[in-house]
């Protein structure tokens, strides 16, 4: 596509396009550099009871250790997308939903909501720079409480 910034519902378009394949990348739970390609290179990202993780390799690093905790599933669903006027950037808001095992080895359900704040980059593409996400509250967040996995500095 061409550089221009495009009409806001385009980009709003592209946004909910590219968030639902990186939520089923995730979901999938293999494809580690997939996961991470939708994180700028200067992303941030707050994961629940975390220090905020900075940059891709650390990103990456993050992504990998929850890819191999026992039980671990996520997946979410962006709700709103909100285009500034300049076309550049973004905001999206939605639920997620965190799978872990317990410390029985059964699963817990963790159910949350985010914020992730989009920049569309030099050649055009989106990538998600700030990703923010918290627990919901309920008996299933106060279970997930006690578990160890990556960003849960607890």
């Amino acid at each position: 596509g061409c550089a221009s910034t495009g009409r806001p519902e385009d980009a709003r378009s592209e946004i909910l396009r590219l968030d639902a394949e990186w939520s089923r990348v995730a979901a999938e739970g293999r494809d580690v550099d997939r996961a991470v390609s939708f994180w700028s290179d200067d992303a941030v990202v707050m994961a629940p009871a975390s220090a905020p993780i900075v940059g891709r390799a650390a990103i990456r690093e993050f992504v990998a250790q929850s890819f191999r905790t026992s039980g671990f599933h996520i997946s979410w669903k962006t709700a709103t997308v909100v285009v500034a006027r300049g076309g550049d950037m973004a905001y999206s808001t939605g639920t997620n939903r965190v799978e872990v095992n317990g410390a029985d080895g059964r699963p817990i359900v963790i159910p949350g909501k985010s914020v992730a704040v989009w920049r569309r980059e030099k050649g055009g593409a989106w990538k998600c720079v700030v990703d923010i996400w918290n627990d919901s509250p309920g008996p299933e967040t106060r279970a997930a409480a006690s578990v160890q996995f990556p960003g849960r500095m607890d």
